[in-house]
């Protein structure tokens, strides 16, 4: 079923705004009659991606490297727990705890 109007503006075009203010095209064209017969597309659809999301997947495939837990640190503090040598800061974690619930609230 064709969609003749799009947020009421009729035509194949529309044009949306991307999260960075960016104009974000998008177009619908009719399938020629061979595509309504055959059920394939005469061409390939392509996406472009401004550079605010170049840059989001970029970071996102950098932290997909780090690792979830520091074992060297959970190491050292376990043997630390073991020989009676850990000392934890309570104002410190006391503000962490906080904070994290200003930023839950907030």
């Amino acid at each position: 079923m064709p969609i003749d109007n799009i947020k009421g503006i009729s035509g194949n075009q529309v044009q949306q705004r991307s999260t960075d203010g960016a104009p974000a095209q998008v177009s619908r064209n009719e399938p020629t009659k061979q595509q309504d017969e055959t059920g394939r597309p005469s061409s390939v659809d392509t996406v472009s991606l401004t550079d605010t999301a170049n840059r989001l997947q970029g970071l996102s495939d950098v932290l997909a490297e780090v690792p979830v837990v520091d074992m060297q640190r959970v190491e050292a503090t376990r043997r630390a727990l073991e020989d009676g040598s850990f000392e934890a800061d309570y104002q410190r974690v006391a503000d962490k705890l906080l904070q994290l619930e200003r930023d839950l609230i907030g």
